[in-house]
C-alpha cells in the first residue's frame, strides 16, 4: 500500500502547480520505492499513470501538441527506475543501497533525458549545437533540475525507508529479551 501512496504523491507532484515547492518532485523516489516493494508485474501501473500525467500536462497545461515519440525515453526511464529500485532495494535495504538508489535514479534520468533532448535538437537551427560543446551546453542547462531531483529523491527515499526502519529499531530496543511487549 505505501508504494501506491507514494505513486499518488508522485502524480500530484507532477500535476499540481508547484512553483512554491522549489522544484520538488516525488517521481524518482516513488518509482524506486515501487520497484523495491511491489512486483515487477505491477510495473505498468506507475508507468501508465505517469504517462497519462505527461499527456495531460503537455496538452492541457502547456498547450503543446502531444507526440508520444517525444516521451518514449521518459517512459522507458520510468520502467528502468522501477527495475533499479527492485535490484537495489527489494531484497536488502541498507543506508548504502538507499544512497546509491538516491544518486543513481536522478543521475540516470539526467543523463538519458538530456542526451535525448540534445540528440533531437542539435540540428541546424536547433536549440543546441552539434558536437560535444552542444551536448555539454544541454547538460549544463539541466543541472538545476538535476540538483532538485537529487534532493527530492534523497529526501523521499530517506523518509520512505528511514521512518519504518527507525520505528522497527525503536520497537526492538524497547522489547527486553524474555519479555513480550503489549
Amino acid at each position: 500500500m505505501p508504494a501506491y501512496l507514494l505513486l499518488i504523491a508522485a502524480l500530484l507532484s507532477r500535476v499540481l502547480p508547484h512553483s512554491g515547492w522549489y522544484g520538488f518532485t516525488a517521481v524518482g523516489g516513488a518509482l524506486l520505492y515501487f520497484g523495491a516493494r511491489r512486483s515487477w508485474r505491477e510495473m505498468l501501473v506507475p508507468v501508465a499513470t505517469l504517462a497519462v500525467a505527461d499527456y495531460y500536462l503537455t496538452t492541457y497545461v502547456y498547450n503543446y501538441p502531444f507526440q508520444a515519440q517525444d516521451y518514449l525515453v521518459t517512459w522507458g526511464w520510468y520502467a528502468a527506475a522501477i527495475v533499479l529500485g527492485g535490484l537495489l532495494l527489494a531484497h536488502r535495504v541498507t543506508v548504502l543501497r538507499v544512497a546509491a538508489a538516491a544518486v543513481l535514479g536522478p543521475t540516470s534520468f539526467f543523463l538519458v533525458s538530456n542526451y535525448a533532448v540534445w540528440l533531437t535538437s542539435h540540428n541546424p537551427g536547433g536549440m543546441y549545437a552539434p558536437g560535444f560543446s552542444g551536448l555539454m551546453t544541454c547538460f549544463a542547462a539541466g543541472l538545476p533540475f538535476y540538483a532538485r531531483d537529487l534532493i527530492s529523491t534523497g529526501l523521499l527515499l530517506t523518509l520512505a525507508f528511514g521512518i519504518p526502519g527507525a520505528i522497527r529499531h525503536f520497537e526492538s530496543s524497547r522489547t527486553l529479551p524474555g519479555h513480550t511487549s503489549l
